[in-house]
């Protein structure tokens, strides 16, 4: 490990100039993919509007379930895992600028976004035109109720209140879908809205009726770490995540899963970030719920380059851990963290060690806080990757991938909507 970073660790050289113009524009955050895909769905709506102008009331009621419907079904588990399948089965061998789109799959949650935001104004436009009696009060409830939820997950109001936007979410959700259900059946429906509803009903139900409480064991290596050791019969797939709670109906917290190439179960590496996982690591509770289908995570897309660099801050580590340790893809390891033995414990960071004797591990409470673009940069030229994958928390991650992809480096990290 570099307790000391020699001149060889150290950030050498300069960055590459920046993109030109009109390239440079095209990174620029707010056109990133989860933004474009967002306005895809919108603006195919408008697309469809105008054809099939003038909208006559079924035409409307479909519009707004087939949005609605994509709003759930894309943030199901499944439907997640499937999309990361057949994002990255592309080879190595095409051109990298068609890898590096393809690796943006995790910003699949701009469907959501789209489909919400367009399902919602289809069916305030469907509620206008609807005659008085119980659809339109039905109808009028459910357009506050999506309106509610709506700004509620907007980032102002998501990064603050976090808890408050996930009950409302999870509870708004369901009643909106009651509503909905309410809504179809007395508007006489047909076989085809029925069996969307059926489909979307099921969707929303599938990781609930995988509900468990399951044993954990801990190890506090740190007043900042626990490290939970889960066997209760299965093994996910590296670079897939877990959510776990001690509360099913409160909150959810979802982490990396860390599986040993060839043992059964898995670990997980839980820091304190927050009152829950302070909790956490303060009680070391016996028993913990879990529920859905682990899901694939950003560092999955690995597979689509030749050579990646990870870049890693804190308990970033955890995501990145079960690549290195898989090591599927040859990669190069970047982690700056305060005082990694004391905080980690000396097993995990000799087990890191094993399978990266090449990292760079930066002690922050020795050396104080590196330029991480810099170094990111310096691993990615030296280790002649294709492709860096951030995690960390946002503010860096921001840094370390709009600072490379604007240099046209190739560059993923977890958005504030992962």
């Amino acid at each position: 490990m570099t307790t000391s970073p020699p001149r060889s660790h150290q950030a050498t050289g300069g960055l590459p100039p920046l993109l030109p113009g009109p390239r440079r524009l095209l990174k620029h955050p707010r056109l990133m993919h989860y933004n474009r895909l967002a306005a895809l769905v919108l603006l195919a709506n408008v697309v469809f509007a105008r054809a099939c102008w003038p909208l006559a009331t079924p035409t409307l009621g479909h519009a707004a379930l087939a949005n609605l419907a994509l709003a759930v079904v894309v943030r199901q588990q499944y439907v997640i895992n499937l999309l990361f399948r057949l994002a990255t089965s592309a080879p190595t061998s095409w051109p990298l600028r068609v890898r590096w789109t393809l690796g943006k799959v995790y910003h699949f949650g701009g469907l959501h976004v789209g489909g919400a935001l367009a399902g919602t104004a289809w069916f305030l436009a469907l509620t206008i035109t609807t005659p008085s009696g119980p659809p339109m009060a039905v109808g009028w409830a459910l357009i506050a109720l999506l309106a509610l939820v709506i700004a509620t997950a907007l980032p102002p109001f998501r990064s603050r209140h976090h808890d408050h936007f996930e009950k409302i979410h999870r509870f708004g959700g369901w009643a909106a879908l009651a509503l909905f259900w309410t809504h179809t059946l007395l508007s006489s429906p047909g076989p085809w809205e029925v069996g969307v509803l059926t489909v979307v009903t099921f969707s929303v139900a599938l990781p609930w009726l995988r509900l468990r409480k399951v044993d954990v064991r801990l190890e506090r290596p740190s007043s900042h770490v626990v490290l939970a050791r889960f066997d209760h019969g299965e093994t996910p797939f590296a670079g897939s995540s877990t959510a776990i709670s001690r509360s099913p109906l409160k909150e959810w917290h979802s982490f990396a899963n860390v599986p040993s190439p060839g043992e059964p179960g898995f670990r997980l590496t839980v820091s304190r970030a927050g009152d829950w996982t302070g909790s956490f690591i303060d009680d070391l509770p016996g028993q913990v719920w879990v529920k859905g289908i682990t899901t694939a995570g950003v560092a999955n897309i690995e597979v689509l380059f030749t050579k990646v660099v990870y870049v890693a801050t804190g308990s970033g580590i955890g995501p990145c851990l079960p690549h290195l340790l898989a090591a599927q893809v040859p990669s190069r390891l970047v982690w700056a963290t305060r005082d990694p033995r004391a905080t980690y414990g000396d097993a995990l960071v000799d087990e890191i060690l094993a399978v990266q004797p090449h990292a760079l591990i930066w002690d922050t409470s020795r050396h104080g806080k590196p330029d991480m673009v810099r170094l990111a940069h310096d691993a990615y030229r030296d280790f002649g990757a294709e492709a860096v994958i951030c995690i960390s928390n946002k503010k860096l991650t921001w840094q370390v991938v709009h600072g490379l992809e604007r240099r046209g480096i190739p560059a993923y990290g977890a958005i504030w909507d992962s």
